[in-house]
């Protein structure tokens, strides 16, 4: 799992950085972790550590590509209904224990990630770098 889930990440997101500073024209590098990074999870210690890895990469790198222009942040989507969640999400007993923790009171979509993804690829965050935006609905709040 973290080959993929931390591995795969720094090799893309350090080719790009690369390409960025040769470009010399700065621009934005957009990690995607997990609540899982902040909250302990039953089973999963090895996806949570490698989401926690690609939070902290992100801003290792927020601080090292600045002077090239280059902004680095990190989406955390919390309770999204993906191909990993839709068992989970299926199973009743899953949906009463964790949606009634989700202020909002539905789960998350792949819009609710893009519309941010977007914001911090783009010039409207150009002063937003090392930052993780949790996207759970208000769940780590609850």
């Amino acid at each position: 799992m973290t080959s993929v889930d931390l591995d795969g990440v720094f090799l893309t997101l350090r080719e790009a950085a690369r390409q960025m500073v040769a470009a010399g024209r700065g621009g934005s590098l957009v990690g995607v972790s997990s609540l899982g990074a902040f909250q302990g999870m039953p089973r999963q210690p090895a996806y949570a550590a490698s989401k926690a890895g690609v939070t902290s990469m992100m801003d290792s790198f927020a601080v090292e590509l600045a002077r090239h222009g280059i902004r680095a942040n990190t989406v955390a989507p919390g309770w999204f209904e993906t191909e990993m969640t839709s068992e989970g999400m299926a199973d009743e007993r899953f949906t009463s224990r964790v949606l009634p923790r989700v202020p909002v009171r539905r789960w998350g979509a792949a819009e609710d990630v893009a519309g941010v993804a977007v914001y911090l690829a783009g010039p409207a965050s150009a002063y937003h770098t090392g930052d993780v935006l949790r996207l759970d609905g208000g769940y780590l709040k609850f």
